[in-house]
């Protein structure tokens, strides 16, 4: 192999998305090395070498980009001492997609800013709040219900929905239990009466125009997706709609990689939603064989920066996620067999070495041809998910 393709690439987060970034990375000669805050996270398993430290400590961090030297930095997740990645640009090594993409994306209060004051997205109308107090002036200003998020959290952790008054005090200790990092500010946005959710994955490129996948439909319950299906059903002028905003807040954050760019489709038009610097959870029906490339092996062809062709739509497919519901050090499975004699359905189990209520243990993918009616691909995906039985 010519030794110019081979890199080494530290990953930050080694969750079961990091698992099949490492997968794509390992079938094309690149070195992994999964880091993560515990031992046997799923990613390290495949991975060439891992590190377990606390991101949010600067100085660990530090102490590892130092000791592998990397020629890129992959951020999974969010806690991470992000500020730190400025230096490691200076020292030549590549942030993905860039210092500036992952500072502002882990940060609800930048990457907001950004899209609606900076580049004048269409978003939820929106306040910011640092206290019980701060909370309560907020929702009387956007109105409720309303949406409170903490500004730094992932998978919809401490997430809630206003519906009254009553709910103010619980949704602020629910967003502070659920905060990543040192920043205990929340934001509170006006609930958007929309018809559906859509993921745009958007691929920037650093010598190459920037791709977009076909839409992907998700569901979420607890602020964290349980179905996703593709294509969703979008109009055009949406999906153009869609995909300029999608352009304009990918440039204005620059670097080379995959974005999974969130959109409430309403009446009125698109609304910007959120924004990840990386393969995105609901993009796991990729892993279906809907697109010529999964999600994780456009990542890399980008970072790498790889020619990619064209993405093309391949299949209909959806994924549902299979939960634990309760907490075990030693989880195992029932129901593996059911789910794998069932034509045109694949599934993957995660590995992660631990459960607790709720937490996403494997997925299920169903697929058949381009055309068929997604919401019959999407009931199958659910009930093969519900085929498979977590103990404790």
């Amino acid at each position: 192999m010519n030794t110019s393709m081979q890199k080494k690439i530290v990953l930050l987060g080694s969750g079961e998305l990091g698992k099949e970034f490492v997968i794509a990375a390992q079938r094309i000669g690149q070195t992994v090395i999964a880091v993560d805050s515990y031992a046997g996270a799923p990613a390290m398993q495949v991975a060439d070498g891992f590190e377990v430290i606390n991101m949010l400590d600067g100085a660990a961090l530090d102490t590892i980009v130092a000791k592998h030297n990397p020629d890129f930095i992959v951020p999974e997740i969010e806690a991470i001492r992000t500020e730190r990645f400025y230096d490691y640009e200076k020292q030549g090594i590549k942030v993905v997609p860039s210092a500036k993409a992952a500072n502002f994306t882990m940060n609800r209060k930048a990457i907001r800013d950004l899209a609606a004051k900076d580049l004048g997205l269409r978003t939820a109308n929106y306040r910011y709040a640092t206290s019980g107090e701060e909370l309560a002036k907020a929702v009387a200003e956007v109105g409720i219900p309303c949406v409170v998020k903490p500004l730094m959290s992932s998978s919809g952790k401490g997430q809630s929905t206003i519906k009254s008054e009553e709910d103010i005090e619980k949704a602020w200790k629910y967003a502070v239990e659920g905060s990543r990092g040192d920043v205990v500010e929340v934001i509170v946005e006006a609930f958007v009466k929309f018809n559906s959710e859509i993921t745009l994955l958007t691929v920037t490129q650093n010598n190459n125009p920037t791709l977009f996948c076909a839409p992907i439909g998700h569901r979420q319950e607890r602020g964290d997706y349980q179905e996703s299906w593709q294509p969703a059903n979008v109009t055009d002028k949406d999906i153009a709609e869609a995909q300029d905003m999608a352009r304009k807040v990918t440039e204005a954050l620059g670097g080379a990689g995959i974005f999974g760019v969130e959109f409430f489709l309403t009446d009125e038009g698109v609304y910007f939603s959120e924004l990840s610097p990386r393969p995105h959870d609901t993009g796991m029906v990729t892993l279906a064989g809907t697109q010529n490339f999964n999600e994780f092996e456009l990542h890399l062809r980008a970072i790498l920066s790889l020619p990619i062709a064209e993405i093309i739509l391949e299949k209909a497919g959806a994924s549902a996620v299979i939960l634990a519901s309760e907490n075990s050090d030693n989880p195992t499975f029932t129901g593996v067999e059911a789910i794998a004699a069932l034509p045109k359905t694949d599934f993957r189990l995660f590995g992660k070495p631990t459960s607790r209520p709720y937490r996403r243990m494997g997925v299920a993918l169903v697929s058949d041809a381009v055309g068929t009616p997604i919401e019959g691909i999407v009931e199958k995906a659910k009930a093969a998910a519900a085929l498979v039985k977590i103990h404790a």
